[in-house]
């Protein structure tokens, strides 16, 4: 609650705005059982019936509802723009920072909560702020108000009304402590069956290949039953809170018409005076009902509001470099040490000199850890220990984005935006020319499979390239790394997902594009790295050997050993 009130603190115009239609309509209703009260007490009996006076009250009374109906529609208004902006604001500062946050804590969550968290969690927010402001503060003020009306007319009866107020406070209470457990459990098990979901959507062809259509409709159903579950127990809870607050104001009722009607027999109070009494005792309890609902309600807000809170305030990735790579070309790793996790270490005392220009080859079996040497490299992990220089500058004091600048990168996995062809290969220079565009297309073998879509360059993908094979999407990864025209090369299993001639094809365009530049080259066909001028054999994080293909074929070692087994 302190955090939500921190954070919408920006909307406390709107919201001093809001409070000033709830008063208005508040007082407006409090008005009118004033006036039914004052037309009872305009019929004196049976045909003796002040209609003059009856018509004037009836007049105020329909101006009143009026007035209040107005402000309530623009406490309405207000209270709109208040939820949905600050639920705006929130979900983008969310998606900022999972932009900005370590690929660390990327890799090791699921992206199924985090799109729960964006999306379900903001929406579910937003509703509870909507409900709460929209019933909340009008109910807090009809309770004040009517307490206070009531002691105008009689105290006695205004004191029987407040005796049995705590009721309703206390029950609500019981019901606020069950609901945020189950509420909690709920947005868990939501997350985790988003997670499900993304998942067989996105490796539907995996399941059919793997006959997995049933174990992955049981593992849905599990998941399913769970979250129904703590659904049920969420929604059964806060469901009571509306019958059972009911039952407490109904005995506010009735002590209201006991206490009412001794005073009434006395002639301390008058027929229309009570009538009016009984209209507050009425007005009195909606409020708890209303209330009551919204503190169930808010519980699930609470819930989503501080699992978006816990997001916003993970730590971001911090770019403190100030340096600058001035010849980028020379790359140096000096004693580094890493690991995911610190009782596995991965990489130590990892030492490298890479001269500019030159071509290194990164090979080994599955795990050895060429990823991994990217990604340091790349500073999308960060070194235990040691250092990375690039040009005799420790890339922890370059700025990241000036480091990446200065690297193109195409991978084995593809990554495509929704958007046309032509926007998608500008991303890489987004001062390129359209014919710039087009020879890189070209040199890339992209541009015929281009100008056969349907719209050329200007065709739309769909989701990350969903209507292209992925040999053409790797082809425009390349185009895209051609284009940039970077002093320094990546390329992890760049020509994966192409035929041999068209790899045939791409490797003399590469070959071209690799001098002068130093290229890191990630290859499981080895016949691709014959050429290079170093190539580092890895096992465990470790470099057990390195030198020039001839060097390393003679010593008969693993490296002989791999590409033996490739080509004997």
């Amino acid at each position: 609650m302190k955090r939500g009130l921190k954070e919408i603190r920006p909307y406390a115009g709107w919201i001093l705005l809001s409070l000033v239609f709830a008063l208005f309509s508040v007082f407006a209703t409090l008005m009118v059982p004033i006036y039914i009260g004052n037309a009872v007490d305009t019929i004196l009996g049976k045909g003796y019936t002040d209609f003059v006076a009856l018509y004037a009250i009836l007049r105020k009374m329909a101006v009143v509802i009026l007035l209040g109906s107005v402000g309530q529609f623009f406490m309405a208004r207000c209270n709109n723009y208040i939820c949905y902006s600050f639920t705006k604001d929130i979900r983008r500062r969310a998606f900022e920072k999972v932009l900005r946050l370590p690929l660390k804590k990327i890799d090791g969550g699921s992206q199924g909560d985090f799109v729960s968290r964006i999306v379900t969690d903001a929406d579910a927010l937003s509703d509870g702020l909507l409900l709460g402001t929209n019933q909340f503060f009008t109910g807090i003020l009809t309770i004040v108000g009517t307490i206070l009306f009531m002691m105008r007319i009689n105290v006695v009866i205004a004191l029987v009304v407040v005796a049995l107020t705590p009721l309703s406070f206390f029950f609500a209470k019981f019901v606020a402590q069950k609901t945020k457990t189950y509420f909690n459990a709920q947005a868990i098990s939501r997350a985790d069956l988003t997670e499900h979901i993304r998942e067989g959507v996105s490796q539907m062809d995996l399941l059919r290949y793997f006959d997995s259509i049933e174990e992955n409709k049981e593992a849905f159903c599990r998941q399913n039953d769970v979250l129904n579950d703590n659904a049920f127990r969420a929604t059964f809870y806060s469901s009571v809170t509306n019958p059972g607050t009911r039952f407490i104001n109904a005995l506010i009722y009735a002590g209201v018409i006991v206490a009412g009607s001794f005073v009434a027999l006395r002639g301390g109070i008058s027929i229309g005076a009570l009538t009016t009494f009984l209209g507050y005792a009425r007005e009195y309890s909606k409020p708890f009902n209303e209330v009551t609902g919204v503190v169930t309600e808010m519980q699930n807000a609470f819930v989503c509001g501080k699992r978006l809170f816990d997001l916003i305030d993970a730590t971001p990735v911090v770019d403190d470099g100030e340096n600058e790579i001035e010849n980028p070309g020379r790359i140096q790793f000096k004693d580094v040490a890493f690991s995911y996790t610190k009782d596995e270490p991965l990489m130590e005392h990892l030492n490298l000199d890479v001269l500019p220009g030159q071509r290194v080859a990164i090979v080994g079996p599955t795990g050895a850890g060429k990823t991994t040497f990217i990604n340091l490299l790349m500073r999308f992990y960060e070194t235990d220990s040691g250092e990375i220089l690039v040009d005799g500058v420790n890339i922890k004091d370059v700025p990241r984005a000036h480091l990446r600048a200065n690297f193109g990168m195409v991978l084995q996995e593809t990554w495509l935006k929704e958007d046309t062809i032509f926007n998608n290969l500008k991303m890489a220079n987004p001062k390129a020319s359209k014919d710039e565009i087009i020879a890189a297309a070209k040199a890339a073998y992209a541009h015929d499979f281009i100008k056969k879509m349907p719209k050329g360059y200007d065709t739309m993908l769909q989701g990350e390239g969903d209507n292209l094979s992925q040999g053409q999407k790797q082809l425009l990864c390349i185009a895209r790394l051609m284009l940039a025209h970077p002093p320094m090369l990546i390329l992890d299993e760049a020509t994966s997902s192409i035929d041999t001639r068209t790899e045939m094809k791409i490797q003399s365009a590469f070959a071209k594009i690799m001098e002068g530049r130093t290229t890191f080259i990630v290859a499981h066909r080895l016949s691709t790295i014959l050429d290079a001028d170093l190539i580092l054999y890895m096992e465990k994080g470790k470099v057990l050997e390195q030198g020039s293909h001839g060097e390393l074929m003679a010593k008969h070692g693993r490296y002989a050993a791999l590409y033996n087994s490739q080509f004997s």
